[in-house]
């Protein structure tokens, strides 16, 4: 009966709840966090040529819901960079992953299985800050439910809901890209997190925090690690917006994910400005054209691209073999554009 009784929910979610995050998993947020930034177009070449601009942005990716949370609740910004220990455990991480020799850092976090459990680990010191965040926000604003819910927002979102400075610190300006027009699953699982917490926070939801910080960690490790070991950037909120958005907005919210789509410039729109029926995508040549675009082309240039009918030597040739068989048209666009006449070609 004791043995049922140490296992109980409660004590569970309690005992998780007094679970440290230093070092272990701040190690891990620190680490997702700057695999990231080290995703970002031109990051690379950013921390050869000015590493003091990329340490910034690596910082502010680790501790960017912090200095927005002392904006919102008028406390000194420069707080979060009062725990040297953090900072250098986030600095040390940083250059492990930009300037380890061969990369071995590198490629050993970025291995999968390992990967998957770094990610797990930053969603438990995600929901923690939300928690966190509406708790700090309750001690200056008792009955101010919005200041709280957009502080445990901006805790829970971290550097995504300031991209736009970030990116300007790489010297990048992307006004499309802002993550409240186009928010990811992290952003809106904070802010409906947030909603969540607060009621709780307020009384209004009759479960204690524990247990909400247990249950809503489960859930955003589930999701999280789901959507990262299938390489996908939808939501498992899209199913009840598309219900719910039409009838009290007249629209889906959040219909496109800058992730995926960057307007009308998408892999989707590059298919449609070239003509390419909807027979094609079934073959291996969408597929391989596809990878081709996530491996070798990023959204700007394949905006250029679609823009200006010009496309990279490297591209067509790597693509070539495919519809060499098919069609015998010397250049893409004009393989695109005009039918070969072939009987049976899936292309024209």
């Amino acid at each position: 009966m004791d043995l049922l009784s140490a296992l109980s929910l409660g004590e569970l979610a309690l005992s998780f709840s007094r679970v440290p995050l230093f070092p272990v998993f701040d190690l891990s947020y620190f680490i997702v966090s700057i695999l990231y930034l080290k995703y970002e177009p031109g990051a690379v070449e950013l921390s050869r040529r000015h590493p003091m601009a990329s340490w910034l942005c690596a910082m502010l990716h680790c501790f960017g819901s912090y200095i927005l949370a002392d904006l919102l609740l008028g406390e000194p910004l420069i707080d979060c960079f009062g725990n040297n220990s953090s900072i250098l455990l986030a600095s040390a991480v940083w250059y492990l992953v930009f300037f380890c020799p061969l990369d071995l850092f590198y490629k050993c976090v970025c291995f999968l299985p390992v990967k998957l459990i770094f990610v797990a680990m930053k969603e438990v010191v995600r929901v923690r800050k939300i928690a966190v965040g509406i708790h700090h926000a309750h001690h200056h604003y008792h009955h101010g439910w919005f200041v709280m819910i957009a502080t445990g927002w901006v805790k829970g979102s971290g550097v995504a809901l300031m991209s736009n400075f970030e990116q300007l610190l790489r010297g990048v300006w992307k006004p499309e890209t802002n993550e409240i027009l186009h928010m990811s699953f992290p952003t809106k699982a904070s802010l409906y997190g947030a909603v969540l917490f607060t009621l709780q926070q307020t009384r209004w939801l009759p479960l204690s925090k524990a247990s909400l910080i247990f249950v809503f960690t489960l859930f955003m490790v589930s999701c999280k690690v789901f959507l990262t070991a299938t390489h996908s950037h939808s939501s498992p909120f899209d199913v009840l917006e598309g219900y719910v958005c039409p009838v009290l907005f007249g629209m889906a919210w959040g219909g496109d994910h800058h992730h995926d789509n960057h307007g009308p410039h998408s892999v989707t729109a590059f298919w449609r400005a070239h003509r390419i029926p909807a027979a094609a995508p079934a073959r291996n040549l969408s597929i391989y054209i596809i990878s081709s675009l996530k491996l070798h082309l990023d959204c700007e240039r394949i905006s250029s691209h679609v823009e200006t009918r010009s496309f990279d030597q490297h591209f067509l040739s790597t693509c070539a073999p495919l519809y060499a068989g098919c069609c015998e048209a010397t250049s893409w666009p004009e393989q695109l554009t005009a039918p070969c006449g072939q009987e049976g070609c899936s292309l024209c």
